[in-house]
Parts: C-alpha cells; structure tokens; sequence
C-alpha cells in the first residue's frame, strides 16, 4: 500500500483544465487555484480583452492560463474549441461549466423569447458542453466534468429578501434551469460512470459581485438569510472545483456540493 504521504491528491500538476465563464467574478478565482495547484487551463469565451484585464495581474498567465475563443451559444463554436485545444494538448483532463446567459427577470411579465433564452443560456448550453467534450474526455484517465449550479436550483428564493429590491430578483427561468443542470449531472454520472468519467455539481449560495456590494442594505439581508451570517468570498467556492477536479474526488460522482453558508439548511 502506498505511503499516504506520497500522494498528492489536490495536485493538478499536468491537468488540462477547460473552464467556460472563466474571467468572471467567481471563474476568475477558481481559474487561479487551479494554476495555483498546477492546472494548465483554458479560459473559453467571447471576449479575449476581458479576459486580458482580468488576468493581467497574475504572473502564471503566459505558462498556465490560456485564452480560448468560444461562443457557448453556438455548438460550432464549442466544437472548434475543444478540438483546438486537444489538438494543442493531446488530452482534456477536466470540463468546467460556469458560463449562463439569460434575459428577462420580471416573474409576471417576461417573454417568451426571454424564457427560451435563459433556459438556452443556463442548461442548454451546459448539454452542448457536455456532448461535444465526451469524445475527449472517454480518451483519457481520471476525466471531471464539473457543472455549475446555483441555490436557486435547490431551494425557491426568499422573496423578502427582495422585497425592496425588486431589481435584484432572482428570475424564474435562472433558478429552473440551474435545477435542470443538477439533474443533468446526475444522468451524465450514470451514462458515464463506466467509463470512469465523473460527474459533479458545485451549487453556490451568496456570492454577490463586488458592483452588488455596494448595495449595503442588499447585502445585509443576503448575510442575514445565511448560518454563518456573511457573503461568500470567491476564493472560498474556488476549492470546491479543486476537490471536484482531483485525485482526492475520484470515487465521487453524480452528487452536489453546496458552498452557501448554510442558507440552503433552512
């Protein structure tokens, strides 16, 4: 039996990570623990000049963080990605879903074509993902997908905490569809279990931006709703996908883990 001393099991070191959604508030924290943990990573979306100003700081960039063009709406694009990327890397290690997009909020008046959008954006998308990375993934060893969800995809939003911010309301389609992506994860962790591909689900809780910060009443009622009484910090959902992409969670597949301060306890 191996020294457990000798077994790095949050080590990423030779990982190829793809995460959609990347330069973002909390993508751009998990994009920085996985470097941090020896991921190589690939930051898929549209606009290579945010992901230039979020990443513009950090020093592992030129080695370990990469910028690669993917629109998640169009399956071309996602296909295109990926298959450049394996054909740069010779292997895709881990698949992260962040990336949504979504319009309309206004539970009583949002449109069709609203609807149709947000359930594209936020599980549509997921799927196009997911059944354009299997092909790489079946190719090699101890292969994630990490797909994420949101607390409105466990429990219904407590609408008093928006009672005097109507503008901040949750949508209807946002919290369906991220229900939609765990029950999503659990069938891939059944289809793929074989293969030895796992499955998994991060479901955040309160982790405003640092623009909804400024809305100190806001925010007060968020910290007030959760156990441990405060917000989330990004760096404390990031460990979450480090578990959920290393060694230490191989024998995990088809579950949820929820980082909310215990909002969804109650």
């Amino acid at each position: 039996m191996a020294n457990i001393n000798t077994i790095q099991t949050f080590d990423l070191t030779g990982k190829v990570v793809l995460i959609t959604g990347g330069y973002g508030y909390l993508g751009k924290a998990a994009v920085e623990s996985l470097t941090y943990h020896g991921a190589k990573v690939y930051v898929l979306g549209r606009s290579e000049k945010k992901f230039s100003d979020a990443f513009a700081e950090n020093d592992q960039k030129e080695k370990s963080i990469f910028f690669q063009q993917c629109d998640v709406a169009k399956t071309a694009s996602i296909s295109g990605a990926f298959r450049s990327i394996y054909e740069k890397e010779k292997k895709i290690d881990v698949l992260i879903n962040n990336a949504f997009y979504l319009s309309g909020q206004d539970p009583l008046n949002m449109t069709d074509s609203d609807w149709e959008t947000g359930i594209d954006g936020t599980l549509n998308s997921v799927f196009r993902c997911i059944r354009e990375c299997i092909p790489y993934l079946e190719k090699g060893k101890s292969s994630r997908i990490i797909n994420v969800s949101s607390m409105y995809g466990v429990v219904a939003p407590d609408f008093d905490v928006y009672k005097d911010f109507p503008e901040m309301l949750n949508p209807p389609h946002y919290g369906a569809a991220k229900a939609g992506v765990v029950q999503l994860s659990k069938y891939y962790a059944a289809y793929l279990g074989e293969k030895g591909i796992t499955v998994n689900t991060v479901i955040p809780g309160p982790f405003p931006s640092e623009t909804v910060q400024k809305k100190e009443k806001f925010i007060s009622m968020l910290k007030s709703r959760t156990l441990l009484k405060r917000i989330g910090k990004p760096e404390e959902l990031a460990g979450a996908f480090i578990y959920l992409a290393s060694e230490a969670s191989g024998y995990m597949t088809g579950q949820s883990l929820i980082v909310d301060g215990g909002w969804t306890v109650e």
